[in-house]
């Protein structure tokens, strides 16, 4: 089991003091938000800066993979807008777009990135999704890059029935994998979370982990939610998945160095 830390829990500290942190908490990864703080795609000099996270990484032991979660990186005024959906997608089709590039020179285990919620009044939300969804899968075929879309609660996509029927509507491309949050799973599939690990396992190229409640979208430390682990580290390892299981705590920036502590001792626990 190989254990990584969202550097959106990392968000008051420079990206390379947070991947030195989280290489000397004994992380094996990474999992990198593209954001205003973190290697900024649009800023200038994005081949310099990748090229000196890549000589961190490389310097420090870690893996990593690409998310692409950043909060009003593309509108300062609208959270994660525009999205794919939206009459103008350019922006975000440009974020995703420079992701892969990232993926590519950092040689990324997978790239993330999700449906995001539809504007009202927008009669063909599916449609554009897959429209958009088709450009950013051909875009990183020609990059040799792997993607992982998250089901996320709220969105047009947040459930696991819903990423197969995009997978599906795609053509089932090889390289459109699944992004799998943990806690979702307790948040609002339906199965028990070992058992969503299980059906999701044949195309899991990402996994993401935290602790969560029944019916409450809140990443929460482990053992503040309502999650039995040591199930889910073994169905992991049933699945046979060996990629990053990184943890998703974007809210608790405040304490990053001791959340990160304590969520990596009580992960090798539930592991062992």
């Amino acid at each position: 089991m190989r254990f990584g830390y969202g550097t959106n829990g990392f968000a008051n500290h420079r990206l390379p003091e947070a991947l030195r942190v989280i290489a000397d908490l004994g992380y094996d990864g990474v999992a990198l938000t593209l954001d205003t703080c973190h290697l900024d795609p649009f800023a200038p000099g994005l081949a310099r800066r990748t090229a000196e996270v890549a000589a961190d990484l490389d310097r420090l032991g870690l893996a990593v993979v690409i998310e692409t979660g950043a909060r009003y990186l593309l509108d300062p005024w609208h959270k994660h807008a525009p999205t794919l959906m939206h009459d103008d997608p350019a922006a975000r089709l440009e974020y995703l777009r420079r992701a892969v590039r990232v993926g590519a020179d950092l040689g990324a285990e997978a790239v993330s990135f999700w449906a995001g919620v539809a504007p009202p009044g927008v009669p063909d939300d599916w449609d554009r999704l897959v429209r958009g969804c088709d450009q950013v899968v051909r875009y990183a075929a020609d990059h040799s890059v792997t993607l992982g879309f998250e089901p996320e609660p709220g969105m047009l996509v947040e459930d696991l029935a819903g990423w197969r029927r995009l997978h599906a509507a795609l053509g089932e491309p090889d390289n459109f994998g699944i992004t799998l949050d943990i806690g979702h799973c307790r948040c609002l599939e339906p199965k028990p979370v070992p058992d969503c690990v299980a059906d999701a396992g044949p195309h899991l190229v990402n996994v993401q982990i935290d602790d969560m409640r029944r019916g409450v979208h809140e990443h929460l430390e482990f053992g503040d939610g309502e999650i039995d682990f040591p199930p889910v580290t073994a169905a992991l390892e049933a699945a046979g998945y060996r990629g990053l299981v990184a943890v998703e705590l974007p809210r608790h920036s405040h304490a990053a160095p001791a959340v990160a502590r304590r969520s990596i001792d009580f992960l090798r626990k539930a592991a062992a």
